[in-house]
């Protein structure tokens, strides 16, 4: 195995060796070489000597070269130049500039070397025997389009490998979607894309390009300007579309239209980075080194020859870097084709590392850095929404309800079946009525969505109804989506009013149990409030007559007692001494004077009907129901037959306490009055009504 340069890179370090440690050693002695400044000399015949502070650095990396001081600066400093047939040898002092080059051509020179010894000791540890696996999994990392204020060759050869790899893109793309097509039976070729192979046949075209006029201008051998650069390309690439105008620029460069836009490059200093030429002097210093990895990498053979002593016996066209890096990406390119690529786009949202930020011009540029917005006006050009049946079904079967009931076919919408169709699954057969009836539905929204002044617009419907797909574009999706949200919304509306209704029907359900809770507790607390007025009345009846009836009882006890003594008869001689009318005066003052003794007590004891009773029985005046009065002449007749109207008996008074509360208590009784004593009965005997 060998590397570009045409080193040898099988023999590898033994696992024991301490390879980290011998790695870092040769990258310390490049850095340390990298100090190493030099001073413009007076003299054009002595070399360029060294600046104040190199000597250090220089004795560093040579001690970490593991190679010798005075001929690591001789080397940087001298110029050993051969020519004529007998290859004689000249030494001629460099410059300062040229010493600066030869410097950095060393150190790219060890690095170049190291880098693809690192990479091949990282295949051959983690790769198997090519023997045993048939297949592999590669790993591309391409930066991406690059487009700066001063753009030189390295962005020529990036743009130029993201020209290549875009075309590839764009073929691997449009391939798998004609794969799809036919895979779903559908019929669709891309005619109209942009397309990059102009840009390519400006940059690597037979027979002029810009890659070959550069290379051109390295084999040639005279110096080369910035401006005479600028006139070839222009002149001898004049019309091509790619090929943008320069002449607002004072610098001489030229513009190349890629696929992501416009990027001016400068032509100075361009062939000479072309070039890049390795010096044989400083390969044969490496090849003195004592340093195990640089005796590895630049080992000691007589048999191999430099490039520039090939280069001179064969006359070939030398290697530059344009034409290793197309090398290069022709070999990469082969790989992807005989691979099946997957791409991965990495888009960074600021450059300032901030999280939740997204710059919209850094994200916008890097999009169209990486070929996305071309690839979108791709998938435009096709059908770029892609939903399986069953997802499809699943989120627009609402629109089933839109289906018209005098629809008579699916207005131009193409499917994709076929007579040689394979037969469907259960579950495809279970799918294959609801999708019908979705896309039946379709012509309905169509109808509705698009204006009457436009009916040649719903004679095609953009969808495609695939064998296990359905295939649509942006307007189609939009369209669809509108009429679900529009479902959505009738649905909504449909349940708001079916909620409301039951919301208002649970409210007045409650409303009437609650008036007819509150008016069943009102009529349990009045009938309740009604049963105890009736009891507590019930009580004061029941005790009022039990009262009465005693004091009957009393009174007819008295009255029996008396009746059975008999009535003292007045002296003869005084009724006949007496005139008729003092006799008549005699029996008006006899039945008037418990009245007035009643009257005079009235105060205390005898209230408004009971005065009446006494007024009526001591006048004889007849009661309110004439019927129940059943008088007795010889008790009329006879006056009063209580004892207690006889003058000249005693008194009984009957000390009986009332039954009701306070009613024998005057509020405010005179000093003078009697209380506690009930009222005189001076009822006149008659019979107790029942």
């Amino acid at each position: 195995m060998k590397d570009s340069s045409g080193t040898s890179l099988r023999e590898l370090p033994s696992p024991g060796y301490p390879i980290q440690k011998i790695v870092w050693k040769v990258l310390a002695g490049l850095l340390h070489l990298g100090n190493v400044h030099f001073a413009d000399s007076d003299d054009e015949a002595q070399p360029c000597q060294l600046m104040d502070g190199s000597k250090a650095s220089v004795r560093t990396s040579a001690s970490l070269l593991q190679l010798s001081e005075n001929m690591l600066l001789e080397t940087v400093q001298i110029r050993t130049i051969k020519a004529g047939k007998q290859q004689q040898v000249f030494r001629k002092p460099c410059s300062r500039a040229e010493c600066d080059t030869r410097r950095d051509c060393l150190a790219k020179l060890i690095y170049a070397r190291l880098f693809n010894w690192l990479v091949s000791v990282i295949n051959s540890s983690i790769c198997a025997d090519s023997n045993s696996w048939t297949a592999f999994i590669g790993l591309l990392d391409v930066y991406g389009f690059e487009s700066f204020p001063d753009n030189s060759l390295e962005q020529l050869c990036i743009n130029y490998a993201n020209e290549k790899l875009q075309q590839h893109f764009v073929a691997h793309y449009l391939k798998a979607q004609q794969e799809e097509y036919a895979l779903e039976g559908l019929e669709w070729s891309f005619v109209n894309y942009q397309d990059n192979q102009t840009c390519l046949d400006l940059l690597e075209g037979s027979p002029i390009s810009i890659l070959s006029l550069i290379n051109e201008e390295c084999r040639l051998n005279r110096p080369s300007s910035a401006a005479q650069l600028q006139t070839r390309i222009e002149s001898a690439l004049a019309g091509k579309p790619c090929l943008g105008p320069n002449k607002l620029s004072r610098e001489p460069s030229f513009v190349v239209v890629h696929f992501a836009g416009p990027v001016r490059y400068h032509t100075e200093g361009l062939v000479e980075k072309n070039k890049d030429p390795v010096p044989p002097e400083l390969t044969g210093l490496l090849q003195q080194s004592q340093d195990p990895l640089l005796m590895m990498l630049f080992p000691t053979n007589p048999e191999e020859k430099t490039q520039e002593e090939l280069s001179g016996q064969s006359r070939a066209p030398a290697l530059t870097v344009v034409s290793k890096f197309k090398a290069s990406l022709e070999q990469l390119l082969q790989v992807l084709h005989s691979t099946t690529p997957h791409y991965i786009r990495c888009i960074k949202p600021n450059s300032q590392s901030q999280p939740q930020t997204f710059l919209q011009e850094e994200v916008l540029s890097q999009l169209e850095a990486c070929g996305l917005v071309e690839t979108i006006h791709i998938s435009a050009a096709g059908f770029p929404i892609r939903v399986s049946h069953q997802n499809f079904v699943e989120r627009y079967k609402l629109l089933r309800r839109l289906r018209l009931r005098t629809s008579s076919g699916l207005w131009g919408l193409c499917s994709a079946k076929g007579p040689s169709e394979p037969p469907l699954c259960a579950k495809e057969a279970t799918l294959q009525p609801l999708l019908q009836d979705i896309l039946h539905a379709l012509p309905a929204l169509i109808q509705t969505a698009t204006p009457p002044s436009d009916p040649a617009e719903t004679t095609q419907v953009p969808l495609y109804c695939g064998r296990t797909k359905i295939f649509m574009t942006d307007s189609m999706l939009e369209l669809l989506e509108c009429g679900r949200a529009q479902m959505l919304e009738q649905c909504a509306r449909c349940i708001q009013c079916g909620w409301r209704r039951h919301r208002l029907q649970k409210q007045e359900k409650q409303r009437r149990a609650a008036v007819l809770i509150q008016a069943a507790i009102r009529s349990w607390l009045t009938r309740k409030h009604i049963r105890r007025l009736h009891s507590a009345a019930t009580v004061i009846k029941r005790t009022w007559r039990k009262w009465r009836i005693r004091m009957a009882y009393l009174a007819s006890k008295e009255l029996d007692g008396m009746e059975d003594k008999p009535m003292p008869q007045a002296p003869s001689s005084l009724s006949s001494s007496l005139s008729p009318a003092h006799t008549k005066l005699l029996e008006a003052i006899i039945h008037l004077w418990p009245m007035g003794l009643v009257l005079a007590n009235s105060a205390v004891g005898v209230r408004g009907f009971q005065r009446k009773l006494v007024a009526h029985a001591c006048l004889r005046l007849p009661t309110g129901n004439p019927s129940n009065n059943v008088q007795t002449p010889q008790q009329d007749q006879a006056g009063i037959t209580s004892i207690r109207a006889l003058p000249q008996g005693s008194i009984k008074f009957h000390c009986r306490k009332s039954p009701l509360q306070y009613a024998d208590i005057c509020p405010e009784p005179p000093a003078s009055s009697v209380t506690g004593f009930n009222q005189i009965l001076l009822e006149r005997h008659r019979p107790v009504q029942v």
